[in-house]
């Protein structure tokens, strides 16, 4: 087989799936607010999704970005509900059936359920408008009609990717709508590479006494030791009142060696850099790590809510590179 034909065949395909979307996209409106408001306004229930087949799937995708951006939900297969798992749904729950056909035999236990408890909202994600999902659902989404990839066009691909857009359309949409940020995006990814990803300098900074602090009034000799002592190649300076004051750091300390003046005895606070640049806790440590670079000094100072003449911690460039974030 030549690989321009393989080539022709891939491209094809997402040529056809591209139109499906453009399709989606030209059927959002007044429907897809309902849905949405639905699960928004679901505060004593849960957000229950079922579906068979491929559908069956996408519906447990659709469940898990749901739960990931802020909007708990559990997928429930519509066999396994025929047999006693219908007791998972309660009065206020919403139910949202995926189904292309809108016939499928497994749902209809769950439609006729949904039907009876008139606090149960069931929103029917279906193509089929003479379909019983359709004409039983409270809140119904007509899936645009989309020609599938491939010879004969019955392999489920257009459809599935149809679906699976929507889902991601409606997951973002509340996501925006709750304010749901990525520092709660992070409390539920605490493992691997997404996690590293986004860590802030809070989760690596150093607190309370490995603070380099030192008061301003100590003498350069004084400062020579102690930050030898402290490893960190920079010292925090306060007043009396702990006030952050400057930073001195090794780099300074050599350039007043190398000026070969009688600088010991020199108090701390006559060759401190003043205002040192400090970021708040919650920035992502990538970007502190950025700011480093660009700025090319080797340590931060950490403070929140605005309030830099108070610092509650200090990250140096060696902990954010150690923690595999780059």
């Amino acid at each position: 087989m030549q690989n321009i034909k393989l080539i022709n065949i891939a491209k094809k395909v997402i040529e056809i799936e591209t139109n499906s979307l453009k399709k989606l996209r030209a059927s959002i409106g007044k429907s897809y607010e309902k849905i949405i408001k639905t699960i928004l306004n679901c505060k004593n229930g849960k957000i229950i999704i079922s579906g068979v087949g491929k559908s069956g799937i996408i519906g447990r995708k659709w469940s898990a970005t749901f739960s990931s951006t802020g909007t708990p939900s559990f997928f429930l297969d519509a066999s396994d509900a025929s047999h006693g798992d219908m007791g998972q749904i309660t009065s206020n729950d919403v139910i949202i059936l995926i189904s292309l056909s809108g016939e499928s035999d497994e749902l209809k236990n769950i439609i006729q359920y949904a039907s009876r408890n008139k606090n149960i909202k069931l929103i029917g994600i279906t193509s089929k408008k003479d379909s019983i999902l359709y004409k039983n659902a409270d809140i119904k989404f007509l899936l645009p009609s989309v020609k599938e990839a491939g010879p004969g066009s019955f392999v489920p691909t257009s459809s599935t990717t149809v679906q699976m857009a929507l889902g991601d359309a409606i997951a973002i949409t509340c996501m925006n709508f709750k304010k749901f940020g990525k520092l709660d995006f992070k409390k539920f990814h605490p493992g691997g590479s997404l996690s590293i990803k986004l860590k802030t300098v809070e989760d690596l900074m150093l607190t309370g006494k490995k603070i380099p602090f030192v008061n301003e009034n100590i003498s350069i000799k004084t400062a020579l030791k102690d930050i030898e002592k402290k490893g960190l190649g920079a010292l925090v300076v306060r007043d009396k009142h702990n006030n952050t004051k400057g930073i001195l750091t090794d780099g300074d300390l050599k350039r007043l060696s190398n000026q070969k003046l009688d600088f010991k005895n020199l108090q701390i606070k006559k060759a401190m850099k003043k205002k040192p640049i400090s970021v708040d806790k919650n920035m992502l440590a990538a970007q502190a790590l950025s700011i480093m670079n660009n700025k090319k000094i080797t340590s931060l100072c950490i403070h929140q809510n605005n309030k830099k003449n108070k610092i509650i911690g200090f990250i140096h460039i060696h902990t954010i590179l150690n923690a595999n974030i780059t």
